[in-house]
């Protein structure tokens, strides 16, 4: 028996002994609404809700930056504080449903390639949440160890410290082996589908539609460049560019195309147009703001 275990490692690539230590990869979103999740919120948030009406002035003062960025010593401690709840709270606080309690331990036994891979298999903007999500009013306020002298897990910290390892990588990400060859995969599959907008609600959903093996996915991005809110509104030194695009490349490693500088309205286009080009399918992701604009758009379709 060991004769055979020696002999199919020595057949393995090199790191696959590593890369193989946590499997697990989601191919589709996990499904929960909005409105029960901010039950569940307010059922498991051990803090109070944060109100802008009587928030203070925040003209020149940058105290509420949250400072999550950990180095390898830190992440290990932070790690090893984590309880692993049987009933992990604060996974049920996260809108994305991260088996957050999971990903911890992977980091406590320094297996930073499996904490990455299972943050970005329930969410391809796994590293952009690290930096930018508002922890503190959803996964960490559920944390037991809040009322602890050394307070909650930095859950931020942790996942932005996991996917930065994973980055500095450069793997890219695969079709999962399971799915047949592209070849042989059904005519339903090869349906042409186009998203709208570049920002990160067309890069999920692009990413979960490949992984499930679609493999003519467009994305129109009207601006010049890609990462909608995330670019354009968050400051790069919350949200650094390179960040962005780490994402979208992982994404565009699956065979998601990008065209910049076209859209909705733009040289006619419309969803009218789309059909007549054989589009299948349509995600309109281009922000909430837009969405007047789109009316006028698509009345005739």
């Amino acid at each position: 028996m060991s004769h055979s275990r020696q002999t199919i490692r020595e057949q393995l690539p090199p790191g696959q002994n590593l890369l193989g230590l946590n499997p697990r990869m989601q191919t589709h979103a996990t499904l929960c609404s909005s409105a029960v999740k901010k039950q569940d919120k307010k059922h498991w948030k051990r803090n109070a809700d944060k109100s802008s009406s009587n928030c203070e002035t925040l003209e020149n003062n940058f105290d509420d930056i949250k400072h999550t960025t950990l180095s390898e010593r830190g992440a290990l401690r932070e790690a090893m504080r984590c309880l692993k709840c049987a009933d992990a709270p604060c996974q049920k606080s996260c809108p994305t449903n991260l088996d957050i309690k999971s990903f911890i331990t992977s980091i406590a036994n320094k297996n930073y390639y499996g904490a990455a891979k299972m943050i970005l298999s329930d969410n391809p903007l796994g590293l952009t949440c690290g930096m930018v999500c508002p922890t503190s009013d959803l996964c960490v306020g559920g944390c037991n160890l809040y009322a602890t002298e050394e307070g909650p897990i930095n859950i931020g910290g942790l996942q932005q410290f996991a996917t930065e390892v994973f980055k500095a990588m450069n793997i890219p990400q695969i079709r999962s082996p399971s799915l047949p060859p592209p070849a042989e995969i059904p005519e339903a599959y090869h349906a042409k589908i186009a998203l709208f907008g570049a920002g990160p609600a067309s890069i999920s959903c692009a990413s979960f539609l490949a992984r499930l093996g679609y493999s003519d996915i467009t994305i129109f991005e009207k601006q010049e460049y890609i990462g909608g809110l995330s670019t354009s509104e968050i400051p790069q030194f919350r949200l650094p560019y390179d960040v962005v695009n780490f994402e979208a490349e992982l994404m565009k490693d699956l065979g998601v195309k990008i065209v910049c500088s076209k859209g909705l309205g733009i040289e006619g286009m419309t969803i009218n147009t789309l059909k007549e080009d054989g589009y299948k399918a349509v995600f309109i992701g281009i922000g909430i703001g837009s969405l007047p604009y789109l009316a006028d758009l698509t009345t005739c379709a």
